[in-house]
This record gives structure tokens, C-alpha cells and sequence, in this order.
């Protein structure tokens, strides 16, 4: 096992998972099927008040050694096809620095008014403070500025985002598993908002989501109830 706290990647995908993954107030059926071949379908139905939404979406792996692939998505009520090729290009000129407690990177885009990305994580692999910052060379202003703090064996995360319009907005969410098969998600907002969910693995892959909204702002409507269920066969 590495000593160290490696990069900011880690945390903040965890920071994003853990803020915005599986929270849902509407009602939501998922279907993902894979082949061999390396096509995935996937079928997504939303019912959102009186209305129900259904997208399909697949996505093809065209050239394995490229990292080039398609995408291709159906959408209902508002029928059409879109197509979507991805493919990677190194577009951006990247460096990172790595320590037993520390870990650096930094990264600037290839453009005439370039984005400059710096992040930074201090601690171990058993704790872990973190922070990713970006700066628009073109307004001289800090666009972002995520927070980040990671246990072994529980997660609590900080995130404080800064817009270029002087906002800013404050969340604050944490995870905690109750057994290896169910896990309970919260999170609080500067703006009076509170999520919480449950979630829970019913068989491989496939979970069954029971998530709720609560704003401090309107608490004297009824709270959001929302319900999730996806599969992957």
C-alpha cells in the first residue's frame, strides 16, 4: 500500500461523488447493458411531476489503442439523434510532484488565454487535505477553489466554489457504510439545502436509492422524496 496521499485527482472525484452522485428527488429506472464487443446500452427513464422522460444511450468503442469511441443517444418526449465521437488529444502541458506526505500538480491549457489548474494534497493514505484551485489568465480572477478531506474509513468533504461573479457556494457533505451492501449520504449547503439518501446493493452492481431534499428556505412545504433504481445484469 502507498505511504503517501498521492494526487488531488483522488479526492476530488471522491468531492464529487460523494456532493452529487445517486441524489435524486424524481423517480428513476436504469437499465445498462454490455456486450463482449464493447458496446454499452443504457436506458434511463425519468418521471418528473407529470411528465416522463426517456433517453437511450450507447456507447461504442471504436479503436481500442486510440482511446477512440462514439456515442450515441435517443432522447423522448423531444425525439432526436445525436452522435458524439470522442477521442483524446494531450492538450494540455501537465507536471506533478510526489512525496511521502505531499502531492503537487499543476497544469495549464494550450490556448491564447490559457486556464491555469493547481492542486495540492498533504497527509497520508490513512488522512488526507486537499485542494484545487484554477485561475482564468484572460480575467486575472480564481474561478475555483475546491476543498477536500479524506479518512480510510469514512469520508467527510469540504467544497467551496468561487465564480468569476465574486459568488460563492459552500457544501458540505459526508458517507458512511452500514454494512458492505448499504450506505447512508448527506450533505448541507450555504443556501439552506440538505440532502440525505440510502442506498443499497441489492445484487452485483445494482442498486436500489431512497433520497430526500429539505430547503431551510421553504420549510414549510413538504420535503422532496426522490427514488432510484438501477441494473446492470
Amino acid at each position: 500500500m502507498a505511504k503517501g496521499p498521492g494526487l488531488y485527482t483522488e479526492i476530488g472525484k471522491k468531492a464529487r461523488d460523494l456532493l452529487y452522485k445517486d441524489y435524486q428527488i424524481d423517480q428513476k429506472f436504469t437499465l445498462t447493458t454490455t456486450s463482449p464487443t464493447g458496446i454499452a446500452i443504457t436506458s434511463v427513464g425519468t418521471k418528473k411531476g407529470d411528465l416522463f422522460l426517456t433517453d437511450v444511450t450507447t456507447d461504442i468503442k471504436v479503436d481500442t489503442y486510440s482511446n477512440l469511441f462514439t456515442t450515441i443517444t435517443v432522447d423522448q418526449p423531444a425525439p432526436g439523434l445525436k452522435a458524439i465521437f470522442n477521442f483524446r488529444v494531450p492538450d494540455q502541458r501537465s507536471g506533478k510532484y510526489l512525496h511521502e506526505y505531499a502531492g503537487i500538480s499543476s497544469s495549464i491549457g494550450l490556448t491564447a488565454n490559457p486556464t491555469v489548474n493547481l492542486s495540492g494534497v498533504i497527509g497520508t493514505n490513512v488522512l488526507a487535505l486537499g485542494t484545487d484551485l484554477s485561475f482564468d489568465t484572460k480575467t486575472g480572477n480564481f474561478t475555483k477553489c475546491n476543498a477536500g478531506l479524506s479518512f480510510s474509513n469514512a469520508d467527510l468533504i469540504a467544497s467551496l466554489t468561487l465564480f468569476s461573479t465574486n459568488e460563492s457556494a459552500i457544501t458540505i457533505g459526508t458517507q458512511h457504510a452500514l454494512d458492505p451492501l448499504t450506505m447512508v449520504k448527506a450533505r448541507v449547503n450555504n443556501a439552506g439545502k440538505a440532502n440525505a439518501l440510502i442506498q443499497h446493493e441489492w445484487r452485483p452492481k445494482s442498486l436500489f436509492t431512497i433520497s430526500g431534499e429539505l430547503d431551510a428556505e421553504s420549510i414549510d412545504k413538504s420535503a422532496k422524496v426522490g427514488l432510484a433504481l438501477a441494473l446492470k445484469p
